[in-house]
């Protein structure tokens, strides 16, 4: 397990260090200068608490000495069996070479110039990226200099790949963005270096296997795009949608989501095969060094005494297809799984092999930082039921809606849970009583015997047979055509939804503080195959944590055409019922217009006043489709 802190929650904060220390292009310098150090005394200035990372990911760096500049730490371990030392005793210390943790080292050497004269400087200077991917102005460090992400990326014999986001940095004062690709395949070798322009301000921008093949006149490849956004701002995290889809008679076809940029000690929402299907983890290394034996693993969920772990390395950027049912024969559906990730991948991709098909889907990041609480589980009435999770329930007529809790932080010990269903205007059917769900509980709920109609559902935590909640609730929502067998899954987590007043920092807000009651949601529009024409669609829900409508009134949600030059050309309003849920069809709101607006084109789902979620996928010829949940920004 990497000693590392990659990501904090509060804020959704990430730690810039982490990646600032793992980009593939700064690994390079960073790999010399543990080279060059090692077999040497020396000496480290920490002067930002930067060691103790740096240490778990070029282990050979050990100083014989490391002086901090904080008075509080003067003292304390310094994370090699030694003492951290005041830096004002630095020079009663016979001359070291000295190694200052600074991107910054000029400056750090003005300021100690006069106190330590003649001695031998080195700093991380040489491990800064180019001058293009940070922006005048701001620190090094500063988050949106390090707008990355990963992205599973496999164009073969029998798959395309389509990655598609839009260039919404702009909205956020965002300036001549772009984006910087690497392209690495199955054994982590560097395939191509590439950057990708928006062709204008709120552009959508499409990264396609099939074009990037032809481009660089490439081999098949399975493998995974890094991707660095130059000029972004507001945040951090590179959104986007993956689609997947199978070639020629394949009638593949699924999608999923960004990996998110930080890689987690655990990750859960991962459902064991059913008799007939192969569950396949895409291992990714997300790192540019190797993922050691028994670095990662997966046992069932709950008992982590259970834990098997793969038995040889992964080497930097490498990606490997696991199949977990093999590991654990004995495992079916609706048993889950909880993989140790160490902190050597981001969020992964499973696939789920049954017969011709494939559907592909996320695993999701457990925390270590909750405390399961029952005041979670016991909102004030301002907040009505709190935390909820909304989630899509199909015509039960044609498609089974399956509902499976995921324990999602690594103290929580129950899931105490209901479930409430709703119809298209926002009247709630029912209310089921799941229960208080053990950690490893083998259940999913078939929804679609329990709905009267299509419409949506609300899971939120209940207390009436006791529980602990942790805040950060969790399920992975399956989809099956009963016609055809075709299915989809996707999973995410609770929030509170449109209520006036905050708890717990919610409703969150996309970009800025609590509460966040306004919409802006990202849905594509299709694309061409060479067999048929994918056509688009949205589910979008209306949560609302309290049951009363009193303090909720209609949307006033626009769907605003945008072609791929980032331009509006059309828009149509609707509204929607709090509670309530819409189908959106781009191709039966906008009808031709959607030619005009090419392929790179979207819609964008906006709303100045409530706090919309929606899931999107894709339509296909023999009632095939995909579906996941959207993105915001």
């Amino acid at each position: 397990m990497l000693n590392l802190q990659t990501f904090s929650a509060k804020g959704g904060n990430g730690n810039v260090l982490y990646k600032a220390l793992t980009h593939p292009l700064a690994a390079k310098a960073l790999f010399e200068l543990e080279a060059f150090f090692q077999g040497k005394e020396f000496y480290l200035f920490d002067p930002h608490g930067y060691f103790e990372d740096l240490k778990a990911l070029y282990p050979t760096f050990s100083p014989s000495k490391i002086f901090t500049q904080e008075v509080d730490q003067i003292g304390k371990e310094d994370g090699q069996g030694g003492k951290l030392h005041s830096l004002l005793e630095m020079k009663h210390f016979p001359k070291k070479p000295l190694l200052v943790l600074s991107f910054d080292g000029e400056k750090v050497k003005d300021r100690l110039g006069n106190f330590l004269k003649e001695w031998e400087f080195y700093d991380l200077g040489k491990a800064r990226l180019p001058r293009e991917f940070t922006r005048a102005g701001r620190s090094y460090l500063d988050k949106c200099n390090f707008v990355t992400n990963f992205a599973f990326f496999r164009e073969n014999e029998a798959f395309h790949t389509r990655l598609t986001t839009a260039n919404y940095w702009t909205g956020y004062g965002g300036q001549k963005i772009a984006y910087w690709c690497r392209l690495f395949d199955e054994k982590g070798q560097v395939l191509q270096d590439w950057i990708e322009t928006p062709k204008g301000k709120d552009a959508g921008v499409i990264i396609d296997s099939r074009e990037i093949k032809t481009r660089f006149n490439l081999p098949d490849f399975t493998g995974q795009i890094f991707i660095h956004v130059q000029g972004g701002a507001g945040h951090d995290v590179l959104k986007y949608a993956l689609d997947v889809w199978g070639k020629g008679e394949n009638p593949s076809l699924s999608v999923t989501h960004d990996a998110n940029s930080w890689p987690s000690r655990y990750f859960s929402s991962l459902p064991a095969p059913e008799k007939d299907e192969k569950l396949i983890v895409w291992i990714q290394n997300s790192h540019a060094m190797p993922i050691p034996k028994d670095g990662i693993g997966f046992c069932p969920m709950g008992h982590r005494e259970e834990m098997r772990c793969l038995p040889h390395e992964i080497a930097p950027y490498a990606t490997k297809a696991l199949d977990v049912g093999a590991l654990f024969p004995e495992m079916k559906w609706p048993a889950q799984f909880e993989m140790m990730g160490g902190n050597y991948v981001v969020r992964p991709r499973y696939e789920i092999v049954k017969g011709e098909k494939t559907r592909i889907a996320h695993l999701n990041v457990e925390r270590s930082d909750l405390i399961p609480a029952e005041e979670i589980g016991t909102p004030l009435k301002e907040v009505g039921r709190g935390f909820i999770l909304p989630f899509p329930i199909l015509n039960p007529d044609e498609y089974e809606t399956w509902l499976q809790p995921n324990p999602m932080s690594e103290k929580v010990k129950t899931l105490p849970l209901s479930v409430a269903l709703y119809n298209e205007n926002g009247k709630e059917n029912s209310v089921h009583f799941l229960g208080n769900l053990p950690r490893d509980f083998k259940e999913a709920f078939p929804l679609h015997e329990w709905a009267k109609e299509a419409g949506h559902g609300n899971l939120f935590y209940d207390l009436k047979e006791g529980g602990a909640p942790d805040g950060w609730l969790h399920a992975t929502i399956r989809f099956k055509h009963k016609k055809t067998g075709h299915m989809a899954e996707t999973s995410f987590g609770g929030h509170i939804y449109n209520t006036q007043m905050v708890w717990r920092n919610e409703p969150q807000s996309y970009a800025g503080s609590a509460p966040g009651l306004s919409t802006r949601i990202f849905l594509k529009i299709g694309y061409e195959t060479e067999k048929e024409s994918l056509k688009s669609f949205c589910w979008l829900i209306y949560p609302c944590s309290k049951t009363s409508s009193a303090e909720n009134f209609p949307s006033e949600t626009k769907l605003i055409l945008i072609n791929e030059a980032g331009k509006e050309i059309a828009k149509k309003e609707i509204h929607l019922q709090p509670n309530g849920s819409f189908l959106i069809k781009p191709h039966e709101i906008f009808g031709e217009k959607l030619k005009e607006a090419g392929e790179g084109g979207y819609v964008l789902i906006r709303d100045k006043t409530v706090r919309l979620f929606g899931y999107h996928g894709i339509m296909g010829l023999g009632d095939r489709f995909s579906l996941d949940h959207m993105f915001g920004f």
